[in-house]
């Protein structure tokens, strides 16, 4: 076979470059076919007026070198001189040579089509493919000679081949048999041959990889080939990766790019690009197909799952459009554009793009318009959902208008129509309007309009009832909203709440779950710790039901790590601690809140959750408890018993000696315990409250302070009070409150500490030495608020820095 290809020229010292299939001839060679100068079969032979006959394009070239360096016109031939230019052309001996050409390369085709059967070397099938690609390149006709010779077929089986070299020629020479011929690609389409080709998109050989997306460019260029390429699975997965590689060869990107771009012609494959994150194409379709095309475009995008950036693109790039849908268009191209809209809405920043856009007018109106040219209820469900989605974005919606007579979310009308939605729509619906209204509720600037609005309704017991609702999303949505309205509207919910309807029951029954801890309990905790903790209505029906045995008991779980933890464990078990600090809150009006906390130990709690670092709240709200507590101990204290004094003592009281009774506490002159009187000295939590003077938070600095000073209250020793804070390193610490003034309500409590401290002489002695002290004094004295003033003075006269003779104020005990 090598043989009868060789010719008589050595094939095998040409290289694959520079192999010419125009010197391989089966018939011998005239030399009157061959041009004198270029030595080569000619295509285009023309005769001089010597008629001597050159291939045209190298005589020309001739002709124009000579003139260039000004030579004498001559024939390269003969050297004499030419009269004229003029080139006739050789017809018939074009005609003689082409029909050699004819018939040397219908002998060599039907030698490569020999070559191209199993069994054949690689050379060979090589060589056969490389004619195969001379041919076509040379005649566009080749190509239909190669069809009609049913050589495509021999070609598409060399991509099986297991020689790497072959199947890379294959791939090339296909390209090249089906570029710009339409039949060609046809014969193409049939069978397996596409799939084949987009496996070698797979190929670990980058050349393959190039080679084969090169091949379906040019195969893309036919309609009916897109959709089969776009039916072979994972094609334009693998394209689109191509296309956004960085680690692909550069010519392989832009081929699977542009294969891509022709793929788009066909509305199945855009889908699938869409799927696989190639948004592009299906937005330019939702912009600017057909109003079917349209719709479809919009339909598909509201089922795909997207990514944050990519919703961010599509809002940019086609929210309005699907905005003007919204307004105008018919209930089917209504509902696709709320689909799409819904799936951009649930993303902060896709979601201010939409609100920017306009979106909040229609949507507003499509919620509350009845009638005949109302929304379908499913499809007012989609329009909750988008305004629930947009109001969580965070945008100032106290400035945006959405309606004819530029009112706002926050209008009280718009507030009005959407509370009187709530109450006359389906489970959905409500769920996502009030989802819109904790939306509105968790911006401080919009919340005031909000409350004002739910006041004037008359609507907080109907939002309150909500607490019973069997629906999971909806019993969360209000207690969300409840719980944001708690500190505007405490009073109102606590009033709701002491009712029969058994709505305190329902949530404390949410809150004792032992489910884990999810949102919703801690949202219900959250509502009820927020709740006004002076309210004794509320604090008794809670003693009645048990709530704050059951409290303690969740607050115990987690201390003792039989709680799971969540995301929601630390909200959970901040209100947890506040919702069991109401009850010390009531321990002067109540003898059951004293049985409770005896019964429970509520003291030593407290004192443990002093310790619970990186949990200010709890820090904070612990220390406020046992100040509850221990402000009670001077009156639960038991005064000992003194003895009755005989009668010689009666009469003659000289003879009497002092009772001595040991075991008092100091402080509180009577016998003191943590669990009976809350007792901080016997509770060991002084030491734990000096502790928390030097923490970052001043809330959680002030309610220590406030604890620690129930040690110096009246009704208690202050001396010894002094003396217990004393031992506890506690007087530094105290002072440096006063120092560092960090807050009004810090520095008014500073004083009033240090005031009573300075009571004792010694440490009056001490501190009038440090003139840091003395200036924060006479700060607060010339700065401070009326009763800081007073005790200010009182405290400099106690380190001579005032004279006692006279007072700026009348005297305050």
């Amino acid at each position: 076979m090598a043989g009868s290809w060789d010719g008589g020229n050595d094939l095998a010292s040409q290289s694959d470059d520079s192999y010419h299939f125009d010197r391989l001839h089966i018939e011998p060679i005239y030399d009157a076919f061959l041009c004198p100068l270029t030595k080569q079969v000619m295509r285009d032979p023309v005769t001089l007026e010597n008629g001597q006959t050159f291939e045209r394009e190298a005589i020309e070239k001739w002709f124009k070198q000579c003139k260039e360096s000004g030579r004498r016109l001559v024939c390269p031939l003969t050297q004499r001189e030419l009269r004229s230019t003029e080139l006739n052309p050789s017809i018939a001996l074009r005609n003689t040579i082409e029909e050699w050409n004819a018939r040397n390369e219908a002998v060599q085709l039907d030698m490569a089509r020999r070559s191209l059967t199993s069994g054949s070397l690689e050379q060979d099938i090589l060589q056969a493919l490389k004619f195969i690609q001379y041919l076509c390149q040379k005649s566009r006709s080749n190509k239909h000679v190669i069809r009609n010779e049913e050589m495509i077929p021999m070609i598409i089986d060399m991509l099986k081949s297991s020689f790497r070299r072959t199947r890379l020629k294959a791939l090339e020479t296909l390209r090249i048999v089906v570029e710009e011929d339409s039949d060609n690609k046809e014969i193409m389409a049939q069978g397996d041959t596409v799939r084949t080709v987009v496996k070698f998109l797979s190929n670990e050989q980058s050349k393959e990889r190039e080679e084969a997306v090169l091949l379906l460019y040019e195969l893309s260029k036919s309609e009916a080939l897109c959709e089969k390429i776009g039916s072979v699975n994972g094609a334009i997965l693998i394209l689109v990766g191509m296309a956004s590689s960085t680690s692909e060869n550069i010519v392989a990107v832009e081929m699977a790019d542009k294969t891509l771009e022709n793929l788009g012609k066909s509305e199945n494959n855009v889908r699938q690009m869409a799927e696989n994150g190639r948004l592009q194409p299906l937005l330019r379709l939702l912009l600017e197909g057909s109003s079917e095309t349209k719709l479809s475009m919009a339909a598909f995008l509201g089922d795909l799952v997207l990514n944050n950036d990519v919703k961010v693109l599509v809002a940019r790039t086609v929210g309005s459009s699907l905005i003007n849908i919204l307004k105008s268009g018919n209930i089917q191209s209504r509902e696709a554009a709320l689909k799409a809209l819904n799936q951009m809405s649930s993303h902060d920043a896709s979601a201010r793009i939409l609100i920017e856009a306009g979106i909040l007018p229609p949507l507003v109106k499509d919620l509350f318009t009845v009638g005949a040219h109302q929304l379908p209820m499913r499809l007012k469900e989609v329009s909750a959902t988008i305004l629930a989605n947009v109001v969580s974005s965070g945008y100032d919606f106290d400035s945006v208008p959405v309606g004819p007579e530029q009112q706002t979310l926050v209008s009280e009308d718009i507030i009005h129509n959407l509370l009187h939605l709530i109450s006359n729509t389906g489970p959905a619906i409500e769920c996502k309007l009030l989802q819109v209204l904790v939306g509105l509720t968790n911006s401080l600037i919009t919340i005031s309009s909000v409350v004002s609005a739910i006041k004037s309704s008359g609507a907080t017991i109907s939002l309150v009832q909500f607490i019973e609702a069997p629906q999971k999303d909806l019993r969360l949505a209000s207690i969300k909203l409840l719980q944001n309205l708690s500190p505007y509207m405490g009073p109102e919910l606590a009033s709701c709440l002491r009712g029969t309807s058994g709505q305190l029951g329902s949530l404390i029954k949410i809150i004792s779950e032992n489910i884990g801890i999810t949102e919703e309990q801690a949202a219900a905790v959250g509502l009820l710790a927020d709740l006004p903790e002076r309210d004794m209505g509320l604090t008794r029906q809670m003693l009645d039901e048990g709530a704050f045995q059951l409290v303690n008991l969740r607050i115990l779980r987690i201390r003792q790590g039989e709680t799971r933890g969540s995301r929601f464990m630390t909200p959970y078990l901040e209100g947890l601690v506040k919702v069991l600090s109401r009850v010390t809150f009531a321990l002067a009006d109540e003898l059951d809140a004293i049985a409770l906390c005896r019964n429970h130990n509520l003291a030593a709690v407290f004192i443990e959750l002093l310790q619970t670092n990186g949990l200010d709240n709890v820090q904070m709200v612990s220390a406020l408890a046992l100040e509850n507590l221990s402000q009670e101990s001077k009156n639960l204290t038991k005064l000992p018993e003194l003895p009755s004094p005989g009668f010689c003592v009666s009469i003659f009281p000289c003879l009497s000696k002092p009772t001595i009774i040991t075991g008092l506490c100091t402080v509180h002159r009577g016998t003191c315990s943590l669990k009976e009187t809350f007792c901080l000295l016997e509770g060991q939590a002084v030491g734990k409250l000096v502790a928390l003077l030097d923490h970052t938070n001043e809330k959680v600095v002030e309610a220590s302070l406030a604890a620690l000073c129930t040690l110096l209250d009246d009704g208690v020793d202050i001396e010894q009070g002094v003396h217990v804070l004393c031992e506890a390193e506690g007087i530094r610490p105290i002072l440096d409150v006063l120092l560092e003034k960090r807050t009004e309500n810090l520095r008014r409590r500073a004083v009033w500490a240090v005031e009573r401290i300075l009571r004792s002489d010694d440490i009056a002695y001490e501190i009038s030495g440090d003139p840091n002290v003395s200036t924060a004094l006479v700060d607060a004295f010339q700065h401070g608020d009326y009763r800081t003033r007073q005790i200010a003075e009182r405290a400099l006269k106690h380190v001579d820095k005032i004279p006692n003779f006279s007072g700026v104020f009348p005297n305050v005990g």
